[in-house]
């Protein structure tokens, strides 16, 4: 978890210091900066869901690395599919990287909120 919210933490960083959001007055760079600020944020996520997967693997809470992949990816998401499940002593730990994964979208699109809302605001200055 604390590595889910660190990597989160660096890639919101970078985001934010990366966009210049007092030169985005015209429609197509709005749209360039919702379409790459989308990718990057879905790369973080993706980031987090393969140290999950890495740690079941290593646990050997998971047979191998893409089942554990995948269920990382429907565990983090909270899709839940339930055709893998981890362990009765693992269970837990995934109720964990459920609520992880549900805190780190939250974070995400405040993160992306707050930037439509900038851009916003400087196209009404």
């Amino acid at each position: 978890m604390a590595l889910c919210v660190a990597s989160h933490a660096v890639g919101v960083t970078a985001a934010a210091r990366w966009y210049d959001f007092g030169h985005m007055q015209k429609f197509w760079a709005w749209t360039k900066t919702f379409i790459s600020l989308a990718g990057w944020m879905v790369l973080i996520h993706l980031i987090e869901v393969t140290l999950w997967a890495l740690f079941y693997v290593w646990k050997d809470a998971m047979p191998d690395l893409p089942s554990a992949l995948y269920f990382s990816a429907v565990t983090y998401t909270t899709t839940g599919y339930g055709d893998l499940v981890l362990p009765s002593n693992w269970r837990l730990v995934g109720a964990v990287e459920a609520l992880t994964g549900i805190l780190m979208c939250g974070w995400s699109t405040g993160f992306f909120f707050a930037v439509v809302s900038r851009m916003v605001q400087v196209e009404h200055q």
